[in-house]
């Protein structure tokens, strides 16, 4: 395996990784006013509601979470475990890539499934025994928030403002401020009876009223976003009757296809626990983009994304 694929590899299972994990399109700060952004088009119960619901759930802390995410031919993909957020993002991840080119690349990486592990301040990947031999030995890739920020520019600044925030009742917060959200009916999941919500999300509109981006920041994201080809996110979700998220559905489209996610969330309250990974097993992602020699033996050239 070249060292100029590993880098590849590495960066974009960090990317995909990430934002598919754990995090939606919107901000966990929208809406806070609870006013439409249409100018009062939402009816008064739908906001109540789901205003009962941000608090209920953002109080539970944790929850386990399973879900699956497809886009176009670049990948689909399962994550299964839990995670913990009052006090920073914590919890771990099974990826498990089921499809599409990065099932592809992590076949040659030796196994399609994986550990991620989140802390507040970073994003680690457990990797096969085969990728390793690529990076000194070792197993865990570390992604440090503020390095993906740089990364990706502007896009990579609202990305770590969406893992970092990152909690089931974001996609709630992401209706509140949409400006189009409805009831739609009651269904079950799980055996349990739901209300479902539903609205569409424009994307740059939304970070523009809910991220600290500066003004030439939110002008790089949205010709980026443009780039892409995501305009508006298809959110709905589904609420118990203990008022807490139980399941939550968005599509949307983009440049590599039709993303669509589906998720999951149950136990609520659950015991998460999440570690750095030993340091001696771990290799940071930004000193193998820095490092222009070898890695694991190979010679670096070329693009790394």
């Amino acid at each position: 395996m070249k060292s100029t694929t590993v880098r590849r590899m590495g960066l974009s299972i960090a990317v995909v990784a990430a934002l598919t994990g754990v995090a939606a399109c919107g901000s966990s700060d929208g809406g806070k006013d609870g006013k439409a952004a249409g100018g009062g088009a939402i009816k008064l119960s739908p906001i109540a509601a789901l205003r009962s619901v941000e608090k209920s759930t953002d109080k539970a802390d944790s929850a386990k979470v399973r879900s699956t995410t497809s886009m176009g031919d670049l990948m689909s993909m399962t994550a299964n475990g839990a995670l913990a957020w009052s006090d920073g993002l914590k919890g771990n991840l099974t990826i498990t890539y089921t499809g599409g080119q990065m099932a592809e690349m992590m076949k040659k990486a030796g196994t399609q499934s994986m550990e991620a592990r989140y802390l507040p301040d970073a994003y680690y990947a457990h990797m096969s025994d085969a990728y390793a031999q690529q990076t000194g030995g070792k197993h865990w890739l570390k992604y440090s928030y503020d390095d993906l920020a740089k990364l990706g520019g502007a896009s990579g600044s609202y990305m770590k403002d969406q893992i970092q925030n990152a909690t089931p009742n974001q996609s709630v917060k992401m209706l509140l401020a949409s400006g189009d959200v409805k009831k739609v009916g009651e269904d079950t999941v799980d055996g349990a009876h739901t209300t479902h919500y539903s609205g569409t999300v424009d994307v740059a509109d939304l970070a523009g009223k809910s991220s600290d981006l500066s003004g030439d920041q939110l002008s790089a994201l949205k010709k980026q976003l443009d780039q892409a080809g995501v305009t508006t996110d298809t959110v709905d979700i589904w609420i118990n009757d203990e008022n807490l998220l139980v399941k939550k559905t968005e599509k949307a489209n983009t440049a590599n296809g039709t993303m669509t996610n589906t998720t999951f969330y149950s136990d609520y309250g659950v015991k998460v626990t999440a570690e750095a990974p030993p340091a001696g097993d771990t290799k940071d992602f930004a000193d193998m983009l820095k490092s222009g020699g070898t890695v694991g033996g190979g010679t670096t050239s070329g693009a790394t994304s």
